[in-house]
Parts: structure tokens; C-alpha cells; sequence
């Protein structure tokens, strides 16, 4: 499980489990700076979760406010082959997976605050970038 924040398109917290307990979604939340408003997709664990007051949007027939993880989750399964499919790769503990994501989230958010910089001083329409994620890791 991934949270994100849009701007600068970063990985917040993430959680590597077996299972989506509402207790494991808490523990992401709490561990993720505090936000205006969460956003996620149809599954009922997210309605036994505190956001603290903040507003939570439950998306259960559209993707509108979550594409932007979709989007994540489709680069973590392009960069880490552990999660593109099971059958061929898969880790043989979580610790493994879990010390995998540390390091591509690292290198990730320091990739989204470097585009999101060279994007400023550039043209808006420009989607050109001189490095890639990869340049971070």
C-alpha cells in the first residue's frame, strides 16, 4: 500500500504487508504528514480509519482523485521487479521488499522535488527532463 502527496508527486509512507488490515492503513496515516484530504479507492477497510478531521474522499466508480498513485504503483511495478509478477520474482521475506521500497522512495521524492524545480524555471508545456528516476538511485 502507497499515500502519496501530488505536489511534488511523492511516496508519503507506504506499507508492505501480506494483508489490508484498517489497523495497517491507521498505522500508514499516522505516519504520513497530516493532510487536508485523503483520497482512495472503493475498499471498506479506509472507512474504519481516522483522518483525524481531515476530509476523506472514498472513490468506489472512478479513478478521478486517484490516478496519481495509480500512476506510482504503475512505476514501482516498472522499476522493482519483485512486484511485476509474482510467478518469475517475488521476495522471499517482506524485510527484503521492505528494504527496497526505503531505498526507490528515497530516490523517488528526491526525483519529484528535482522535477517539480526544473519544471519551474522551464516551459509549462515542456515534458523533457535531463535525468530519470534512475539518475537517484
Amino acid at each position: 500500500m502507497t499515500m502519496i502527496s501530488p505536489e511534488p508527486r511523492q511516496i508519503q509512507a507506504f506499507c508492505v504487508a501480506r494483508d489490508k488490515c484498517p489497523w495497517r492503513i491507521q498505522e500508514m496515516v499516522d505516519s504520513a504528514p497530516k493532510a487536508k484530504k485523503y483520497c482512495s479507492d472503493g475498499y471498506h477497510g479506509y472507512l474504519d480509519v481516522d483522518y483525524y478531521g481531515a476530509e476523506h474522499v472514498r472513490n468506489i466508480r472512478d479513478k478521478k482523485d486517484t490516478h496519481n498513485v495509480e500512476s506510482i504503483n504503475a512505476d514501482l511495478r516498472h522499476y522493482i521487479p519483485i512486484l511485476r509478477r509474482r510467478s518469475r520474482c517475488f521476495p522471499r521475506k517482506l524485510e527484503t521488499l521492505k528494504a527496497v521500497l526505503t531505498v526507490f522512495a528515497d530516490a523517488y521524492n528526491a526525483f519529484g522535488v528535482a522535477k517539480m524545480n526544473f519544471r519551474r524555471n522551464r516551459d509549462k508545456n515542456s515534458r523533457e527532463l535531463p535525468f530519470s528516476v534512475l539518475d537517484f538511485l
